[in-house]
């Protein structure tokens, strides 16, 4: 797992991967600026009439709601954003690192954003669900670090295997080695959910999250299942 992390940091003096950050970057701060214009005006409607000082508060609560949101979902916002612009740097670490490999598995437009407002959607509802436990856990920060990072470990572990293993593997074989790696894949996540969540090296987590999800697949299918061969494609 060390060298697969060193090796996706690596991987940034790649000028594709450097060309996927700054896109990466760009559709992050677009959407947090809708975000934001939308609970404003949200929140100017909602006071609408009202007193002055009402407004006032409506506005300092949209911001205020805004700014906890992005605490609590910043993983999962940044993930989205940026899993449009993943698949060019798994062709960039695949070239430097797996030359020779065939082409990847063709999937469809379709196919592609379904998985991902699926996962969207799964990763929402559970971190809103957990909003009340995450704001009872500040009170007590080492178990708050621990359910935040176990949760999000596991999300984000999923979500990028299955971000990379899908390119080589059809779904169901890559469901069985996920499934029978599932506590790497949640450590792997929960190094990645540290990464989403350092100032300024989140705005390139993702990209560094799917290198570093490729090095440990590749790991995986070279090893030896317990009363199996090696994983081919």
């Amino acid at each position: 797992m060390f060298q697969a992390f060193a090796r996706s940091l690596a991987q940034f003096d790649d000028p594709r991967v450097r060309a996927v950050v700054w896109k990466s970057l760009a559709g992050a701060l677009l959407s947090f600026a809708i975000l934001a214009i939308l609970f404003w005006y949200l929140g100017g409607w909602v006071a609408s009439g009202l007193a002055h000082w009402v407004d006032w508060v409506a506005h300092a609560g949209t911001i205020l709601l805004t700014l906890v949101l992005v605490w609590f979902l910043f993983p999962v916002a940044v993930t989205a954003v940026a899993s449009f612009f993943l698949d060019e740097v798994a062709e960039a670490v695949e070239e430097r690192y797996y030359p020779g490999r065939p082409a990847p598995r063709s999937q469809s437009l379709a196919a592609q954003l379904l998985g991902t407002l699926r996962f969207a959607a799964v990763a929402l509802f559970l971190n809103l669900v957990l909003v009340p436990i995450y704001l009872i856990l500040l009170v007590f920060p080492p178990l708050y670090l621990v359910v935040f990072y176990a949760v999000n470990g596991y999300l984000l572990g999923r979500e990028y295997f299955e971000l990379v293993a899908y390119r080589r593997l059809d779904e169901r074989t890559a469901d069985a080695m996920r499934r029978a790696y599932r506590g790497r894949l949640t450590l792997a996540g929960m190094v990645i959910a540290v990464m989403l969540t350092i100032p300024v090296f989140n705005l390139v987590a993702p990209i560094a999250a799917t290198a570093f999800a490729l090095h440990l697949f590749e790991a995986m299918r070279q090893e030896r299942p317990r009363g199996g061969s090696r994983v081919a494609g």
